[in-house]
């Protein structure tokens, strides 16, 4: 799961990014303290660890643009150590406070607890990702954001074979070799029946825009469309 990181002190920003790899996250960092909002749109992580006191615009002011256009659950790191300002970091968007100096294994605890809670995945159970989009494998269902939609077998099968090539075109014919795992037969109808649906579905949620077809070549998914 990507996990965004805006901390203008290098040195703590690489000890997080380098912790958090070790527990099989993907950090990234961010430089550019102007457009953090334009890389937020660019990477779609699942969790953000914010600084307040940040160059140009604080940490405040981040969240409430990130706020305005997703609901990712947003830790707040800091050296303020005042009740006041956990109180406006939680006002002004913040799902939990972590106060500098920190022990690492207290800031990943956070991190994984609220990925828990938010995504309401435990660590050993199976799930792709693209983008913001969860595909909850062993549950046969799809989160985005507040969404949840539950998948019928084919939808699954669908889905999580583009999430697993996702960025890549996946032929018509390599979808329906998928299907065919259980000996049930699947013609070229059932799996157009099968997109649309998908499709209406993902539609409802927001996501009308993940599924991509190209004539000749077949389906993907990707974070570039979301």
């Amino acid at each position: 799961m990507k996990i965004m990181i805006v901390e203008d002190d290098r040195t703590i920003a690489s000890i997080l990014a380098a912790e958090l790899t070790k527990w099989g996250y993907s950090p990234f960092i961010i430089s550019d303290f102007q457009n953090v909002l334009d890389r937020f749109r660019e990477e779609s992580p699942q969790l953000v660890l914010m600084d307040i006191q940040l160059p140009a615009f604080n940490g405040y002011y981040w969240c409430q643009e990130i706020r305005k256009i997703s609901q990712v659950p947003l830790i707040f790191i800091s050296s303020r150590t005042e009740n006041m300002d956990i109180v406006m970091a939680i006002q002004m968007g913040g799902d939990d406070y972590i106060q500098k100096p920190f022990d690492l294994n207290v800031a990943v605890a956070k991190v994984q607890a609220l990925l828990r809670r938010t995504y309401d995945f435990t660590e050993n159970e199976n799930y792709l990702n693209v983008g913001s989009v969860i595909l909850k494998t062993g549950e046969s269902k799809l989160l985005y954001e507040e969404n949840e939609l539950d998948l019928t077998r084919n939808e699954l099968r669908t889905l999580e074979l583009l999430f697993q090539k996702k960025g890549t075109f996946v032929a018509r014919e390599e979808i329906m070799v998928r299907l065919w795992e259980d000996e049930s037969f699947i013609d070229d109808n059932t799996l157009a029946v099968t997109i649309a649906r998908l499709r209406k579905k993902l539609k409802n949620i927001g996501l009308d825009q993940l599924i991509v077809t190209k004539k000749g070549m077949g389906y993907s998914v990707t974070e570039e469309e979301l």
